[in-house]
């Protein structure tokens, strides 16, 4: 994988994305059913070609993008999002500390990997899958994550499925961020750059 401004930006766009999602599932029920399928397909893409290979296109980030360029403030929305990608990166160094849970999640991604082969990946059935490998494997090497929302939203099974699936998209693009140089340092003082870059890949797509 590249090391580079532009494949960091997308790495870290991948994140917000899924962040924001769990946010609207959270406290709607719904979301875009293309941006869900874009952001849970990085969990199955074990093989890129390259950082953008991970996402299919740069317009399949593009509610990643926006997030990245306006969703994470200071304002109670924007806090929320920031504490999930917070909570995320800290999964993901746990996680990548572990070799027994690294291993455990390749085999589970496999089988997942061969199911669709037969399955949507939207099928409820296959969300339900993916929340098992997050719930299995994830979880219990960190902290859980508090994900706030509507209480009767978030009673729903489907939802606290999809939740957990796009959380696991989370960390596995929390992963590629690690992969293509991605450091807590980068957030701090690179942040105005990456900015400026995901701007530059917004104007030009839309």
């Amino acid at each position: 994988m590249a090391n580079t401004l532009y494949d960091r930006t997308i790495a870290f766009a991948g994140i917000c994305q899924a962040v924001a999602l769990v946010q609207q599932i959270a406290r709607d029920g719904d979301c875009n059913h293309s941006d869900l399928e874009a952001t849970l397909n990085t969990i199955i893409n074990m093989n890129p070609r390259n950082t953008l290979d991970v996402f299919g296109d740069e317009s399949n980030l593009k509610l990643g993008l926006e997030t990245l360029v306006k969703g994470i403030d200071s304002t109670p929305k924007g806090s929320e999002l920031t504490r999930y990608i917070i909570s995320i990166m800290s999964l993901e160094r746990k996680l990548s500390a572990r070799s027994d849970s690294m291993s455990q999640l390749a085999d589970r991604l496999t089988t997942i990997e061969r199911q669709v082969e037969h399955y949507d990946l939207l099928d409820e059935q296959m969300i339900s899958n993916l929340a098992s490998v997050y719930l299995d494997v994830i979880s219990p090497v960190g902290p859980r994550i508090q994900v706030s929302g509507t209480p009767a939203v978030l009673q729903q099974t489907l939802n606290q499925h999809k939740v957990r699936a796009l959380l696991l998209a989370g960390v596995r693009c929390a992963v590629l961020w690690r992969q293509v140089g991605g450091r807590r340092r980068h957030l701090l003082l690179s942040r105005k750059k990456m900015l400026e870059q995901a701007k530059i890949l917004l104007a030009r797509a839309w």
